[in-house]
């Protein structure tokens, strides 16, 4: 009996660290082809025995300048979220608490409705206001994004809160705005971090709306690695370690946070 389950157990690790390995596959090629130079990634042969290189990343932040955009990816994913989290908090507390599921399957439409849809009309309001090449235009972009998935999220975790703790706050003399500012929002951590994450993680990786509204002053990562694709070639070395600079903070941030994540978003899954 014994010897069945360690059997099962090494062929059920087995399995999963080849699945692990399957998804994972394409995050350690780009990981390995920025190392690499224009032939040996071109070389089905160099796979994983070739001598590395750091002329991708020195080209990356010398050539390509990847500094400055990496600074507007950074301006515009932390202003898209403030403001995400400045708008959606109260939005889905007032939601949650009273109910309000037309209005929050409003918000859900605008979320579900493509980007795309926005691009023309969005780039006429701007263009009318001089804002066309701006941190403003690209923040209030990305909040179409960030803004109705900051209020799904959050709706659920409000709800899962016991009213009984925003009563005993009310008897203690809080008015809404208090019970909502000094007992909802300290709670609701996991829940804030969760969205947060999220909104910065669609914005750090946000293409369309930059594409339109972004120009050499506002450019940002995912803009900039059209740098290296021309006609004749793909630099490919070069688009491997920026792929690799987009990703690594994410990631990074992705797994200190893997915790406040799981709990935010499972934590509209049982009412309290």
């Amino acid at each position: 009996m014994k010897k069945r389950k360690r059997i099962s157990r090494i062929v059920q690790n087995a399995l999963t660290y080849l699945v692990l390995f399957i998804f994972s596959f394409p995050l350690i090629w780009m990981v390995l082809s920025s190392f690499k130079t224009q032939v040996q990634i071109q070389s089905t042969g160099h796979m994983f025995l070739f001598e590395p290189t750091g002329r991708n990343y020195a080209d990356v932040f010398g050539q390509y300048n990847f500094f400055k955009y990496m600074l507007n990816s950074l301006i515009v994913a932390i202003g898209s979220t403030l403001a995400s989290l400045l708008l959606g908090l109260p939005a889905a507390y007032g939601i949650a608490r009273y109910r309000l599921n037309g209005l929050g399957v409003t918000i859900l439409i605008a979320r579900i409705i493509p980007g795309i849809s926005f691009l023309i009309p969005w780039y006429i309001i701007f263009s009318m206001l001089g804002l066309v090449d701006t941190y403003t235009a690209l923040i209030l972009s990305h909040m179409l994004v960030g803004l109705p998935f900051v209020i799904w999220v959050m709706i659920s975790f409000f709800e899962s809160l016991p009213l009984e703790i925003e009563e005993a706050g009310a008897i203690d003399g809080c008015g809404k705005l208090g019970v909502f500012l000094r007992i909802v929002l300290p709670i609701s951590g996991p829940g804030i971090i969760t969205s947060s994450l999220m909104s910065v993680i669609f914005s750090w990786n946000h293409f369309m709306f930059s594409v339109i509204l972004a120009a050499e002053k506002t450019r940002t990562l995912p803009i900039a690695i059209f740098n290296f694709l021309s006609y004749s070639e793909v630099n490919w070395g070069g688009l491997m370690a920026a792929a690799t600079i987009i990703t690594t903070p994410v990631l990074v941030i992705a797994l200190i946070a893997q915790k406040f994540v799981i709990d935010g978003l499972s934590a509209g899954a049982v009412k309290g």
